[in-house]
């Protein structure tokens, strides 16, 4: 029988690295996978359909809101975002640990549906950093900068709801510290005894 998989929010202001954190790490670890979220904002540069997101147009998310079709969804800075009920059920039936990443208020309806959801929030090392982080991207203007270093804060506010909080300061640290936080969430005793109920029986007897 196929082990259940874990589910994970992991929520970060913009330009805390979380996106490249997350890649690396489904790239480096097995039965991990992320959910491709559906969005109305438009791709940006090196952006791929079904990879990076699902890009639909307002009309589209909306049908999928009145059908019930989300875990959880949420407007950020005048876009639409959403994490497909049926996608990550499926992963996680498969035995798959699947990771969401959306904000602190995503984060929070899925608890509502899956208390046993396991949060990770993700924060630069300092408010300069983040800025700088964002203006070296390259992909947004200065109001749009100025918008999201307003929210950076109120949204950091929300990391004492998680059950791990990484500081990205070095890539490779704050990796290894995802990895981890993976391997023990599997060593826990509920999931060892699902995975391995009859050898640990066979032990006792």
């Amino acid at each position: 029988m196929t082990t259940r998989g874990t589910l994970y929010t992991v929520s970060a202001p913009s330009g805390a690295g979380k996106t490249s954190l997350v890649k690396a790490l489904i790239e480096s670890t097995a039965d991990v996978t992320v959910s491709v979220s559906h969005t109305t904002r438009a791709k940006r540069p090196g952006e791929i359909d079904g990879i990076n997101y699902h890009f639909v147009d307002a009309s589209r998310f909306q049908e999928m809101v009145e059908r019930d079709e989300f875990l959880e969804h949420a407007q950020v800075f005048g876009n639409c975002y959403g994490t497909a009920k049926a996608s990550v059920e499926d992963a996680l039936n498969a035995g798959l640990d699947v990771i969401l990443e959306i904000d602190w208020q995503g984060a929070d309806q899925v608890r509502q549906i899956f208390p046993d959801t396991v949060g990770i929030f993700i924060v630069p090392p300092s408010i300069e950093e983040l800025e700088s982080r964002l203006r070296a991207r390259g992909q947004d203007g200065d109001d749009i900068i100025a918008k999201r270093m307003n929210e950076a804060v109120a949204e950091m506010s929300h990391y004492i709801e998680a059950d791990y909080v990484v500081i990205n300061e070095q890539f490779d640290l704050a990796l290894s510290e995802l990895k981890s936080i993976i391997t023990a969430q599997r060593l826990t005793l509920d999931n060892q005894q699902a995975k391995h109920g009859e050898q640990l029986q066979k032990l006792l007897s």
